[in-house]
């Protein structure tokens, strides 16, 4: 796939980039790549290998700049990567890819956008906007489950879904190192090392450098409050456990003194007085209860029930 940049991103033979004089957008397979670099005269032998991609980065070369991208799926983020490579220079960028990721992304940007001033840069600042553009939206999802998951350790639910609080917390987790890693190529463009970009265009990497980092603030936030949650539940479970050993406590503590009364008077001594009196029966019902009422009055004093 070839495209010249234009208002929008036309679409265009490969024969059509070269002397149209217009910066240019492509798309290849690892294949197509290698058999038709030179004629891209970037200058550069590289051919990279899409399955050993682990990170978003750039890097600068002499007349070139090549990097890659391991895009998290937002459907899945702790799953597998979405990955693709690219090489760029002046004249415009190559996206090497084999899974169709980049051209997805490139299409969304055709559909969508129209440029009164187009630039290699603009399409750069909309390409990266287009991986993101509804990561607020979906940081909107994760904190509305989240607080769900408050409401319901709050109202003493014992069925939170615990093993989906972990999943946040690992696709947040993600995301948030595909933010950083994202800056960083970002900050890269920005340097303009290599004086491929127009100086007043440089912007553009800082607009979306400042949209990263609140999506990056943003991700923090939620993994703190998934802390936070993870803590309360601990609480919460902890607190529960209290309140069972409260009570196991008090019950043990009401029946040593009944225990006692049943070891005394279940000694074998022929001289023991109570045990040929009439009332020595209904007395020691008497007592027990009294003693169970007692504790029970005491433990209520002291807030202990």
């Amino acid at each position: 796939m070839y495209f010249l940049i234009e208002e929008t991103l036309r679409q265009v033979d490969r024969e059509d980039i070269k002397g149209s004089g217009k910066q240019y957008v492509a798309v290849l397979t690892s294949e197509e790549w290698k058999n038709n670099k030179d004629s891209f005269e970037m200058g550069i032998d590289i051919d990279p290998d899409i399955t050993d991609i682990y990170t978003t980065q750039a890097e600068v070369n002499y007349d070139s700049l090549t990097g890659t991208f391991a895009v998290p799926d937002r459907k899945n983020p702790s799953g597998d990567d979405l990955k693709f490579a690219f090489v760029l220079d002046e004249k415009g960028v190559v996206f090497i890819d084999d899974n169709n990721t980049a051209a997805d992304i490139i299409k969304g940007v055709q559909r969508s956008k129209k440029w009164k001033l187009p630039s290699l840069e603009r399409f750069l600042y909309d390409f990266l906007d287009q991986i993101v553009k509804d990561d607020l939206r979906l940081m909107e999802r994760y904190e509305n489950e989240l607080d769900s998951m408050e409401q319901l350790i709050i109202d003493g639910d014992e069925s939170l879904p615990s093993g989906r609080l972990n999943d946040i917390r690992s696709d947040i987790r993600y995301l948030r190192i595909h933010y950083e890693q994202l800056m960083d190529l970002a900050q890269e463009l920005e340097e303009n090392e290599n004086g491929f970009f127009k100086l007043e265009n440089l912007r553009y990497f800082r607009l979306f450098i400042n949209r990263a980092e609140r999506l990056h603030e943003e991700s923090m936030s939620l993994r703190d409050y998934t802390m936070q949650l993870r803590d309360l539940y601990k609480a919460h479970l902890d607190i529960k456990q209290n309140r069972i050993m409260t009570v196991l406590t008090v019950v043990t503590t009401i029946f040593m003194p009944l225990t006692l009364i049943v070891g005394w008077y279940g000694m074998n001594f022929v001289y023991m007085p109570e045990l040929k009196w009439e009332g020595s029966y209904p007395v020691v019902i008497i007592v027990s209860i009294v003693i169970v009422i007692g504790s029970l009055l005491f433990f209520k004093k002291k807030k202990w029930l």
